[in-house]
């Protein structure tokens, strides 16, 4: 059986798939909501599971999305001959013969997410005077000292509904507290606009998120938490001594694991619903932390950055500190 009929299969099963694959989610009308592909708790991948898409999926966090077949792959950490091979165990279908391993000490066919972060970032090139620090430019942001988790990769492929398309993309390192690369963010950029590349989903994220982050800067007792890229860096460069960390989602901003040196966080959340969700779970998770908002006018500080231009946008997070820190951001700035 093709993968495009065994995806078929999967789909007319697209509840018990679910059920089966991602425990903690639940059904929710025509959806199954559950945090992530790995089956994570939360509510950030909606899987279609009755109706004419039933089976597609999308993770609202990340930007992927695909089928029933890519979220076993990615649940499972296959490749694509064991992602069929697992489809047909479920299917109770039997089983094709396995071509034999050439060698005993590796498996080509297992995926390893973070190892194909790893090496796409490995693969990319320094940022400075590419198409990259132009759209950043156009953000409104310069960057600093501290922008090595920053590269850029000039054919970085693109999966759409069909199959690939190649553009440039700004590529992010996520580390954890160790400085271990869990995962990458892309942007892919359009190198006639400078702007995001007119594709469905622009932004899409790779490997392990789950509480790591886009690091600017060694982390020490005072740090700035920001939801979005543009934002941090917007950040890093009105306080360019302080460190700065991108979660990369509202979703990811929550579950961020904190270093134990951290004495005061201040969380630059989205002026939306979601951002204050995003900063009461934070602070709910780490209730003996001492953690603050820090609220843009508008939607976000890029946005802010922006419009009013970068003086204003520093008096106004001067506001919102409390008076001891206040020496400490206006030094840095």
């Amino acid at each position: 059986m093709q993968a495009g009929m065994l995806a078929d299969a999967l789909a007319r099963q697209a509840l018990a798939v679910c059920r089966y694959y991602l425990p903690s989610g639940r059904k929710q009308g025509r959806y199954w909501i559950c945090g992530d592909v790995y089956g994570n708790p939360g509510r950030s991948l909606f899987i279609r599971i009755s109706g004419r898409r039933a089976g597609k999926w999308c993770d609202a966090a990340t930007g992927e999305y695909g089928d029933l077949l890519d979220l076993i792959m990615l649940n499972r950490g296959l490749g694509f001959r064991g992602t069929l091979a697992e489809a047909r165990s479920f299917l109770h279908m039997p089983r094709l013969p396995e071509p034999p391993v050439t060698s005993p000490h590796e498996n080509p066919d297992v995926y390893d997410p973070v190892a194909a972060a790893r090496r796409l970032f490995a693969a990319s090139v320094s940022i400075t005077g590419t198409l990259a620090e132009r759209y950043l430019d156009s953000r409104g942001i310069e960057l600093t000292q501290d922008h090595t988790a920053l590269r850029f990769h000039p054919q970085c492929y693109y999966r759409n509904e069909t199959g690939f398309e190649v553009w440039p993309a700004m590529i992010a390192a996520v580390t954890d507290l160790g400085g271990v690369i869990t995962g990458i963010h892309r942007t892919w950029l359009d190198p006639v606009t400078f702007d995001k590349a007119p594709v469905a989903q622009p932004r899409r994220a790779l490997g392990q998120l789950l509480g790591h982050a886009v690091h600017f800067g060694q982390l020490g007792d005072i740090a700035i938490a920001a939801e979005g890229l543009e934002t941090a860096l917007t950040l890093k460069m009105l306080f360019p001594n302080l460190p700065v960390f991108a979660a990369l989602s509202a979703a990811h901003l929550g579950a961020l694991t904190l270093p134990d040196s951290l004495q005061r966080l201040y969380v630059a959340r989205d002026n939306d619903p979601a951002g204050w969700r995003a900063f009461n779970r934070l602070r709910s998770r780490h209730a003996d932390r001492d953690i603050h908002a820090l609220v843009p006018r508008l939607n976000d500080f890029n946005a802010d950055l922006n419009t009013f231009s970068p003086d204003p946008v520093r008096q106004w997070i001067a506001g919102q500190l409390l008076p001891e820190d206040v020496p400490q951001f206006v030094s840095c700035s």
